[in-house]
């Protein structure tokens, strides 16, 4: 018969070495969580506006996303060809099944492959220095709304630009009741990097570029087409520039995206019936229609966003 009295107590080694291990990871859990909140970033970055808010739950791809969807980038893809006021309207109808914020995201890659169609349909047609001296604004204007987002309400960006667009276009019928025969404006390089940056930096914090470049763009009285080839590739390069923070900032995920891939195939298609129409239409009645959309826009901005800064 054996005795046990002399055999090391094996169960008690084992649990005291694995007491020792679970203290040892404890204190090491601890130590990684004191240097992980050590290289948190501050608050201030985490909560900037209008990026940072909470993303709810991307909606499914049912009967109520596409008929949603659908006319949104039906209207997007008219706003690429040339009827820039049309963007706007398209996100608000997105926004009526989502986050404002997830409309943003979700038609961001649309209009990049909306603007590959356009940039190549209008490459011999636009104003290549005017566009150089604003897109060095608008690379300000992104850098400074990226910076600045955490103090700046959207709300506010949109009263200023809706007053923009408003009185801008109130300004141009009034001109027009007094004399039929409107001079043309001569770009300067001050101008074009002024309204470039306010362009870039409406476009950044409220995707609302649109109103700031017509202001500067439309009294030069270009042609249709070499207006929309010069909206094109503006809002074309700023489009690319914004997709840098939306992904780092986590907006455009591998959901966003998979929805906007399955309206690529729309998108193309609904931009190239726009430059067809662009480039058939009187130019008389195209800035006509311009004009009333910019005004259009202006409204629901200054709307939006009071409402948005009272309530």
């Amino acid at each position: 018969m054996s005795d046990f009295r002399g055999t090391p107590n094996v169960g008690a080694g084992e649990a005291s070495r694995k007491a020792g291990l679970h203290e040892n990871g404890t204190a090491w859990q601890r130590g990684r969580g004191r240097a992980q909140s050590r290289h948190r970033r501050p608050p201030a970055l985490r909560s900037s506006r209008p990026f940072a808010e909470s993303r709810p739950a991307v909606p499914m791809p049912d009967l109520i996303f596409f008929a949603a969807a659908v006319p949104s980038v039906i209207l997007m893809g008219f706003s690429k060809g040339g009827f820039s006021g049309l963007g706007l309207l398209a996100l608000v109808t997105l926004a009526l099944i989502m986050s404002p914020l997830q409309a943003a995201a979700l038609m961001l890659p649309i209009m990049v492959v909306q603007d590959m169609v356009s940039v190549w349909s209008y490459r011999k047609a636009w104003d290549r220095p005017l566009v150089i001296r604003m897109l060095a604004g608008s690379v300000v204007g992104i850098a400074f709304g990226w910076l600045i987002a955490a103090y700046v309400s959207e709300s506010f960006v949109r009263v200023v630009v809706g007053l923009i667009a408003v009185v801008f276009v109130l300004l141009w019928w009034k001109r027009r009741a007094i004399s039929q025969i409107q001079p043309v404006a001569v770009p300067t390089t001050r101008g074009s990097l002024f309204w470039g940056a306010v362009a870039g930096y409406t476009s950044f914090v409220a995707h609302a570029g649109g109103p700031p470049f017509q202001v500067h763009v439309m009294p030069m009285r270009l042609s249709p087409e070499r207006y929309a080839g010069t909206n094109t590739m503006f809002f074309a390069a700023t489009n690319l520039i914004k997709v840098i923070p939306y992904v780092a900032l986590g907006q455009i995920t591998a959901e966003t995206l998979t929805l906007s891939a399955m309206l690529f195939p729309l998108a193309i298609v609904a931009t190239l019936a726009a430059i067809r129409v662009i480039r058939r239409i009187d130019p008389t009645r195209f800035y006509a229609i311009v004009y009333g959309l910019t005004f259009l826009v202006g409204v629901k901005l200054l709307w939006d966003g009071l409402r948005g800064m009272i309530g």
